[in-house]
């Protein structure tokens, strides 16, 4: 009994259980002192302890089943999570939390459940997708042994196909930040699919070369966009705000806000409760604002460097296993993940447009919290069930 106890702990991949509580050490830190603030009621430091022990939990229920039969299960999971986001459609609406289905700031993402509050379906419709697309890649290089255009487009119709369900419905919904995090996915798993350069680079030049010109006429010829595309003026202000905020301070109050934040931490920061800028639900997506301001350069380098030691790890995972899904699996993964910390990030200090995307394990939030744990917990599967053959003398 004892052999197998150790047995067990020895497949756990511990590196990863650590880097997993020292994301919830800073995420309880930086919460108990986002909340300080009078214009928060109630304990979200508890909270997020309650769904770190859920997102534990699904870790722990992942190492039931092995990475072969996650690639059986795939589209079931698939399936589920399309139903979700058809109900947010289809469900009736109502401006309170007094439906199941609320409509908040013009978006309908969200269901309300008795006990549990706020479950959002596009947080673990990610992981869902990179269940399928894995499935898919991996089936289709088992079948095709012979490669040629034809059938790498083949290989790309059926990867667009399967995103473009759920990345339409969560279009409808509308939530732009997650659209873009789905993108992300898919762009990665293409790249590493095996469809030839002679497809990828056009492709990609093409999507940049649009998203460019966009971007240009946006800035330069806005005119142009209105007359002729029917482009409401109002519409680029966000943009607008992004690239000068000072010139839009009612658009960008919660970047200026941010700004100073973080501005004001410098090198070391100004310690714990110590804040003096105010700024709105700085416990969600503006969390690393927090960081930066109380702890200053030093601390949001630790922060960012944590990041980089689990996209490593995870990268180190996808270069070590024998099986193409499960390498998959830990790609999908890391442009998740990585894309997520860049965005929250990035919007904090105006590299790029503020979306609602939360800082993974660190940002309160029940969804996003335990739907990076169901990925994590692929992660947890695959090195539990292929480390003996891994890290074997033999390889």
């Amino acid at each position: 009994m004892g052999n197998k106890q150790q047995k067990f702990l020895d497949k756990i991949d511990w590196t990863l259980v650590l880097l997993l509580f020292l994301f919830f050490i800073v995420s309880c830190v930086s919460i108990s002192s986002a909340q300080s603030s009078s214009q928060y009621k109630g304990n979200f430091v508890l909270q997020q302890g309650f769904w770190y022990v859920i997102g534990l939990t699904i870790i722990g229920l992942s190492l039931i089943f092995d990475p072969s039969q996650y690639r059986k299960l795939s589209f079931y999971f698939y399936g589920i999570g399309i139903l979700l986001l058809l109900g947010l459609i289809l469900a009736p609406h109502c401006i309170d939390s007094g439906c199941l289905v609320p409509k908040r700031n013009g978006a309908t993402s969200w269901y309300v459940l008795p006990g549990l509050g706020q479950i959002q379906p596009s947080e673990f419709m990610k992981t869902f997708l990179i269940l399928a697309l894995s499935s898919t890649i991996a089936s289709h290089n088992e079948k095709v042994v012979n490669k040629t255009i034809k059938t790498d487009l083949y290989l790309l119709l059926k990867i667009g196909m399967i995103t473009a369900l759920p990345l339409g419905l969560i279009m409808l919904q509308p939530d732009l930040g997650t659209g873009l995090v789905f993108i992300a996915i898919v762009a990665g798993l293409v790249l590493i699919s095996g469809i030839t350069w002679k497809i990828i680079l056009p492709l990609y030049s093409t999507i940049i070369a649009m998203g460019g010109t966009i971007l240009y006429f946006v800035i330069w010829a806005p005119d142009f966009l209105v007359k002729y595309l029917k482009v409401k003026a109002y519409q680029f202000d966000r943009i607008y705000a992004w690239l000068y905020p000072e010139n839009f301070p009612d658009e960008s109050w919660h970047l200026l806000l941010s700004m100073s934040a973080i501005g004001s931490g410098e090198i070391t920061g100004k310690g714990y409760f110590k804040k003096e800028v105010y700024l709105p639900e700085r416990h969600t997506d503006f969390i690393f604002s927090v960081i930066g301001e109380e702890y200053g350069f030093i601390g949001a380098s630790i922060v960012i460097c944590l990041f980089f030691i689990l996209i490593y790890h995870i990268t180190k995972t996808a270069l070590l296993t024998k099986t193409p899904f499960n390498t998959y699996i830990c790609v999908g993964i890391i442009c998740m993940i990585t894309f997520h910390v860049f965005q929250n990030i990035g919007m904090t200090i105006q590299v790029l447009p503020i979306t609602g995307i939360p800082l993974p394990f660190i940002s309160y939030g029940g969804s996003s919290l335990m739907g990076n744990m169901l990925a994590l917990g692929l992660i947890f599967s695959i090195r539990f069930y292929h480390k003996e053959y891994m890290f074997s003398s033999k390889n």
